[in-house]
């Protein structure tokens, strides 16, 4: 049923049915890293969430199935790999099987270890059962700092450049997109320096899509001066996007109580970086270890920068397009999936 001779992983994580994601790049940077792969999808429950949340048995029992396929699966196919995306609902006894199998098991996670928007515990506690932890941003470590991990490595996000890069745009698509400053991203209330920091470009002509900003108060002056053009945009359009903008503004998130430290690089800025964009983004840890600031995209630090940036950066489009290719080249050479995956490999000791 199966081949001998590829390096065999079986990838557990779960997919957007309308779009690509995480998963979908990952999946393909194994093959193309001549992997043989099988996809087991990690949220294939029998029973609705509606129902699993209102009654505990019902999803004790619907979960005790899910791992009792990953497990037939596994058995079937023998991978030297097992890689879990997620961690929520792979219990520590179907890993410990698999190891017990001879199976090399990882987990990358990708979720900050505090947020007022992921519950982080169920992770912490699983990931002691893995041979391998990949995690995507240096404020995991503190994160995982009173467990027992076997192995935790930094694996940050990346691109796909055949989902990310610029592309021709029509005409209609230029008027339609070709804003001086863009956002795409959440506005709901947890982001509320997010929401301030575009508050204070509203005078600009300034484009901003994405769930929770259609709730801010009538008088935000995102929605006076009709700053808000959409909600969530699916890659295709934020792809066009950014290829149109001249600057794509980004800002983490941030603990509005500020009782614990977000240092990941989220997608966004690899992603923007793949399109051609000239990034503009708050100042982040971990990006500054990746990129240079100046050379392959620009921060700023509070409101006063910003204004002065978008505003030097607006009358600057030689320097603009510079960086803006050096940020490409930068992320292109070091920060694709082919690139974690060829890491991920290494790390285990499935390289060769």
């Amino acid at each position: 049923m199966y081949g001998k001779d590829q390096i065999k992983v079986l990838f557990s994580s779960n997919r957007n049915p309308h779009f690509e994601t995480f998963t979908d790049y990952i999946e393909k940077a194994f093959k193309e890293e001549e992997c043989e792969v099988v996809f087991f999808e990690n949220r294939d429950f029998l029973i609705p969430g509606r129902i699993r949340k209102r009654l505990s048995v019902l999803h004790s029992l619907d979960l005790k199935f899910l791992n009792k396929k990953l497990l037939k699966i596994a058995e079937d196919f023998k991978p030297d790999l097992f890689l879990e995306n997620g961690g929520w609902n792979i219990l520590p006894e179907t890993i410990q099987i698999m190891k017990k199998n001879g199976i090399k098991t990882a987990l990358w996670t990708n979720d900050p270890p505090k947020s007022q928007v992921y519950d982080f515990d169920p992770i912490r506690c699983v990931a002691p059962y893995y041979d391998f932890v990949f995690i995507t941003g240096t404020d995991c470590f503190g994160g995982f700092a009173d467990q027992q991990i076997n192995s935790i490595s930094l694996l940050p996000f990346a691109c796909d450049p055949d989902f990310q890069k610029p592309i021709e745009l029509t005409s209609e698509e230029k008027r339609r997109y070709g804003f001086d400053v863009c956002f795409v991203g959440s506005g709901i209330n947890v982001y509320s320096q997010r929401i301030r920091f575009l508050e204070s470009l509203a005078d600009f002509n300034l484009g901003v899509w994405g769930p929770g900003w259609e709730t801010l108060p009538f008088d935000s002056p995102l929605k006076k001066n009709g700053c808000i053009k959409g909600g969530a945009l699916r890659p295709a359009e934020w792809i066009k996007l950014f290829s149109a903008a001249k600057i794509v503004l980004h800002a983490h998130y941030r603990d509005p109580m500020e009782s614990f430290p977000h240092y990941q690089a989220n997608p966004r800025v690899f992603e923007a970086l793949a399109c051609g964009a000239f990034l503009l983004l708050d100042k982040q840890k971990d990006v500054m270890t990746m990129f240079k600031d100046g050379e392959h995209l620009v921060t700023y630090k509070d409101v006063d920068e910003l204004r002065a940036k978008v505003c030097f950066y607006l009358q600057n489009d030689t320097l603009r397009k510079k960086i803006a290719e050096s940020g490409r080249k930068e992320v292109l050479e070091r920060h694709t999936y082919r690139h974690r995956i060829k890491d991920i490999l290494n790390m285990v000791g499935l390289n060769g």
